[in-house]
């Protein structure tokens, strides 16, 4: 299915537009773009059972920061704010501050996108352990580990074009 440029997230944050070749050299392959949003739109479902949407979205901001990604930071925080997020909660995930959040399952989430991203070697049988004792089912650490890997490819793929887009717009 193809998606609009209002729809598809990668072209919204990265500034793509039709008129760009930019644009163009990405959606010659439309099965990639389409699979992209699809991800995104699967993992950011709502109605996704096990991880809250919240949890999800204070998940792909904090691996934002991280990275760091501020065009997609802006996006997740905007999703955080409308999806009715503590606001301190948001506030210290902007700050990459999660020593504190008050919630013990959202701080282990968060401990372990930070061992992933930082120090891929941290997310070890003690960090998934500690998932575990945070209360986590199997089912929603693979579903943490799906979402930590596509916000990661999501990020390179958003500077990326970004930078095509740079280079294209160069006098």
């Amino acid at each position: 299915m193809a998606h609009t440029t209002a729809e598809d997230t990668i072209d919204r944050v990265a500034g793509l537009t039709p008129d760009l070749s930019t644009y163009a050299t990405r959606h010659q392959r439309a099965k990639v773009v389409a699979a992209t949003q699809g991800s995104e739109q699967a993992l950011f479902d709502p109605a996704l059972a096990g991880l809250t949407l919240i949890e999800r979205l204070c998940v792909a901001l904090y691996a934002c920061r991280l990275t760091p990604s501020e065009m997609l930071a802006r996006e997740y925080g905007a999703r955080l704010e409308k999806a009715g997020a503590d606001p301190a909660w948001v506030k210290q995930v902007l700050n990459a501050d999660i020593s504190h959040t008050g919630q013990t399952r959202l701080s282990a989430l968060l401990a372990f996108t930070h061992a992933l991203i930082t120090d891929p070697v941290k997310a070890d049988q003690t960090a998934l352990l500690a998932l575990k004792e945070a209360g986590l089912s199997t089912p929603e650490v693979v579903t943490l580990a799906q979402l930590i890997s596509f916000v990661s490819y999501q990020v390179r793929l958003a500077a990326g074009l970004a930078a095509m887009k740079a280079l294209e717009q160069q006098p």
